[in-house]
């Protein structure tokens, strides 16, 4: 037994199917899928944006994003599950607003991988640099 199967469990796939597996470790944690899944999303995207300027309820947003409050309704629960937004029915009015949580976590993990990126990128000019470098050395000789 491998130490993947140890990790993972087997999958019992058909002999003949000849299907390769990939074992993905999950570096991300549940919270920060959800919103980043929420948030790939234009129309998401764009309920936040209206929310930001003030609450609305789902019939005003369907309104705004030209849908059918079905739709609207589910792109509001998805966006409810990743705690970016909360609802209220009052009556027969259901009314979003803004999620108390914000995207501080999300904001804190794009900006360490910003750094990540940042720090290779120079260290590529870097070496760019002392390529040039070597090759105008090598042509003045």
């Amino acid at each position: 037994m491998t130490g993947l199967q140890r990790k993972f469990g087997t999958l019992a796939l058909p002999a003949r199917a000849g299907y390769k597996l990939n074992y993905m470790v999950q570096y991300v944690s549940p919270p920060l899928d959800l919103s980043f899944a929420a948030l790939s999303d234009a129309t998401r995207r764009g309920i936040i944006d209206q929310l930001g300027r003030g609450d609305a309820s789902i019939t005003s947003l369907a309104d705004k994003f030209q849908m059918t409050l079905t739709g609207m309704k589910k792109h509001v629960q998805v966006l409810e599950r990743a705690g970016l937004v909360v609802t209220q029915k009052v009556g027969r009015v259901r009314t979003c607003k803004l999620g108390k949580r914000g995207l501080k976590a999300e904001a804190e993990w794009i900006e360490a991988h910003r750094k990540l990126f940042e720090a290779r990128f120079e260290a590529l000019d870097e070496i760019i640099s002392e390529m040039k470098q070597e090759g105008s050395d090598d042509s003045a000789s």
